[in-house]
């Protein structure tokens, strides 16, 4: 017997199917390929233009070199307050042209550029190289370490009275402190020499200091503190960028 050949329309029917599965299956392994490409594309990103707060308050845009206590200052509302709505962590977050809700200010009451005589400014120019809350020498930063060179000056970063002058602390070395008049003081420790006695009261910008090292870390550098009655504060968030 002989092999029986099929028709040519049963040929014809199965040559469609073959085709149909092979288009199918095409498109199939097209629709999962966009679909991997899509979830391994990243969203374009968009820049936040200010944070959404529903609560009476007014936006204000951040000026080159202003810190938060600044503007907390300038509207007489809570620093921390303004950090908690805002989500900001630290000030070094905050940046020239930046939108930032001032909460319970019915109305503008600034003036662009003005500045205080209560602003912070920093008591030498140098690295940080430990920051506010950062564990250093295996104790927990309680200010800022900036690094400089022995015997430079250090100045007064605020006006106010000294209050404090001694060298038995343990790693500090030399340390003064000087209290303003709201409440806050400054720290300034690790002092080689120091030009201020208890009672003097200093303007800010006036050379107190000169910068050392202590007995047991000669590594030369500025600990540099912001407190508040007797809570240390962030210094990043008072001082100018």
């Amino acid at each position: 017997m002989g092999v029986r050949f099929p028709s040519l329309a049963l040929r014809n029917s199965m040559f469609k199917f073959k085709l149909v599965f092979l288009l199918f299956g095409y498109l199939l392994l097209t629709t999962c390929y966009l679909l991997f490409l899509s979830g391994c594309a990243t969203a374009p990103y968009v820049l936040p233009t200010k944070p959404k707060v529903a609560m009476p308050g007014i936006y204000h845009r951040v000026e080159k070199g202003q810190t938060l206590w600044r503007i907390s200052k300038i509207y007489s509302v809570d620093l921390d307050e303004i950090a908690r709505i805002n989500r900001i962590p630290d000030a070094t977050s905050i940046e020239p042209g930046q939108l930032i809700f001032i909460p319970s200010v019915q109305r503008k009451q600034y003036l662009p550029g003005q500045s205080s005589a209560e602003d912070f400014s920093w008591p030498l120019r140098g690295r940080v190289i430990a920051s506010f809350g950062q564990t250093f020498n295996d104790m927990i930063n309680k200010g800022i370490n900036i690094q400089s060179v022995k015997s430079q000056d250090i100045i007064a970063s605020r006006s106010g009275k000294v209050i404090f002058y001694g060298s038995n602390l343990d790693n500090f070395g030399k340390t003064v402190i000087i209290e303003h008049s709201d409440g806050f003081s400054t720290v300034y420790a690790r002092n080689s020499e120091v030009f201020v006695k208890i009672g003097d009261y200093v303007q800010r910008g006036t050379v107190i200091a000169k910068v050392g090292s202590s007995d047991r870390d000669k590594n030369t550098y500025l600990h540099f503190e912001i407190r508040k009655g007797y809570i240390p504060q962030n210094p990043y968030f008072y001082l100018p960028r």
